[in-house]
């Protein structure tokens, strides 16, 4: 007898019930089928007629759902439902943007536009900071400074991404260091990628100095106030207020 055949006789039978894993259209309901009684199970072999092989999953368990009552959001799931904020923190990839040569509250809005071909999502962008300099030449110009967090398109890592950024970089003018912290057009800096961590000469994660820099953690704060870095016990908001540097910063916009 088919899958299909012992359920509408499940439904219309006292004698006839699925009987094991095999039997059914979906093997995540024969898990809970034993523990129905007689008429649960004709009921539910009712709603289980009702439903696509596929529309009975390991979420409705999950969930608090059974065959009898399984909950409204694991049936037929909407496409575009909305990642909880939580969850989504967790797949972002902030980027520093800073810019002390030329038009740099220009460059970074343009930058900002590019960067978000690199996210699967909207960008979160911070407002524009004007910061000081730090551990830069003397006579260094202000810096206009912004951070974004962007969700990495499928199969993007910290390594790849970071490749994007200097590639970017190079197409706004950047040319290679001739002096340390000298003025730029555009710095594109990854601060953070989920919770992945990196030790390798050629990236570290998270940004190795991020949690000491008030033109990086204001900006960040904007954005994830409650986000935890990895390495760090405590959220950007509170290592943002108990830094103690002479760094200058203002909000613009």
């Amino acid at each position: 007898m088919s899958p299909v055949n012992k359920l509408q006789a499940a439904a219309n039978s006292s004698t006839v019930t699925p009987d094991g894993e095999d039997d059914f259209p979906c093997p995540h309901v024969a898990t809970s089928w034993e523990r129905l009684s007689l008429p649960a199970r004709r009921l539910g072999a009712q709603r289980i007629l009702q439903m696509s092989p596929c529309d009975v999953s390991p979420p409705m368990r999950e969930r608090g759902g059974s065959i009898l009552n399984p909950q409204p959001s694991t049936l037929n799931p909407q496409p575009h439902t909305r990642t909880p904020r939580s969850a989504l923190r967790t797949q972002l990839a902030f980027v520093a943007l800073g810019s002390n040569l030329g038009d740099s509250a220009a460059i970074i809005r343009r930058a900002i536009e590019r960067l978000q071909d690199l996210s699967d999502q909207p960008l979160r962008r911070s407002s524009l900071w004007q910061t000081t300099p730090v551990d830069c030449p003397p006579g260094c110009p202000l810096f206009i400074n912004a951070v974004v967090g962007l969700v990495p398109r499928s199969g993007e890592t910290p390594e790849s991404l970071l490749e994007k950024l200097q590639a970017l970089e190079k197409q706004f003018g950047r040319r290679p260091k001739q002096a340390r912290n000298a003025p730029r057009l555009l710095d594109l800096d990854l601060i953070a990628f989920g919770a992945q961590v990196r030790a390798t000469p050629r990236l570290t994660l998270p940004h190795p100095r991020a949690h000491q820099r008030r033109f990086v953690l204001a900006p960040l704060a904007e954005l994830a106030p409650a986000l935890i870095l990895p390495g760090q016990s405590r959220p950007v908001r509170q290592l943002l207020k108990n830094l103690r540097t002479p760094e200058q910063v203002s909000r613009l916009d």
